[in-house]
């Protein structure tokens, strides 16, 4: 029944890809460690997988209404795609298994990992239930080339770390600092997030073992997801859905963190 409901939750995550163009996918390990029962840190590998092609997947139709910019893609995404390289090849196995203790506590990776998910759902969430000024049209798109760059490097280390895409961070950070019209920037963070999560798991082949067959059901669902979420646009603006979606994930990330201290206190 459970693995039921983390199918399910990949429709879900589809959808809502689909639909705001980002936020969705950091529900993608926590669906993986609660639901299918994937240990911590393979569920962040899996989860690059899956957002990797449901964003790809995504970025096509974007590319085809022509509202991608490659230009702006490619400034912020050479940052971003090393930095989840890096964190994945390097980072990952260099983390130790025990982090230390804290008043006799045992802390583990897994645990720094699903705190640091969980404490990036709370943020994300701010972001998603906040009310975002109307677009203003402006003389055309302007780069601030060094903090694009730091923010590549910045949303590329994150998403290694946990396995999210990190739309939450990349769209706002292309409306703000290229001056994206919003539509080009859900559709230019759909790109850099397949690109950078699909390069980010190429850092975990030959290091685990990965169940394709896994991976291949729970992306077809996400796929299907995004599809589906797509196609409600014309019907469903996905503003009015971003603050609701934005309270779910806060209530998750709180029952995250909830559930972790409470495991580790019992």
């Amino acid at each position: 029944m459970a693995q039921f409901f983390g199918f399910l939750s990949a429709v879900f995550i589809g959808v809502t890809l689909g639909l705001i163009g980002g936020g969705g996918s950091i529900l993608t390990v926590p669906s993986m460690v609660y639901l299918v029962g994937v240990d911590p840190v393979p569920a962040t590998a899996y989860s690059l997988f899956v957002v990797g092609l449901t964003a790809l997947v995504g970025s096509a139709m974007y590319m085809r209404r022509g509202l991608v910019s490659y230009r702006t893609a490619l400034v912020f995404g050479i940052p971003s795609l090393t930095a989840v390289f890096l964190t994945r090849r390097f980072l990952m196995p260099a983390i130790p298994v025990h982090l230390g203790s804290i008043s006799g506590i045992d802390i583990s990776r897994d645990l720094g990992i699903m705190l640091l998910f969980a404490l990036l759902m709370v943020a994300a969430s701010t972001s998603m239930i906040r009310r975002g000024r109307p677009e203003v049209e402006t003389d055309g798109i302007r780069y601030n080339y060094p903090a694009i760059l730091t923010q590549g490097l910045v949303v590329g280390t994150l998403s290694g770390l946990v396995g999210a895409g990190g739309g939450f961070l990349i769209i706002p950070a292309l409306a703000i600092l290229a001056r994206l019209p919003m539509k080009l920037a859900v559709g230019t963070s759909l790109l850099i997030i397949a690109t950078q999560s699909l390069i980010g798991f190429t850092g975990d082949l030959g290091r685990m073992e990965v169940h394709w067959g896994f991976l291949a059901v729970f992306s077809a669902f996400a796929v299907g997801g995004i599809l589906v979420g797509s196609w409600l646009t014309r019907f469903i603006p996905g503003a009015k859905l971003k603050p609701a979606f934005g309270w779910f994930t806060l209530a998750m990330g709180v029952y995250i963190i909830g559930r972790e201290l409470t495991q580790i206190s019992m």
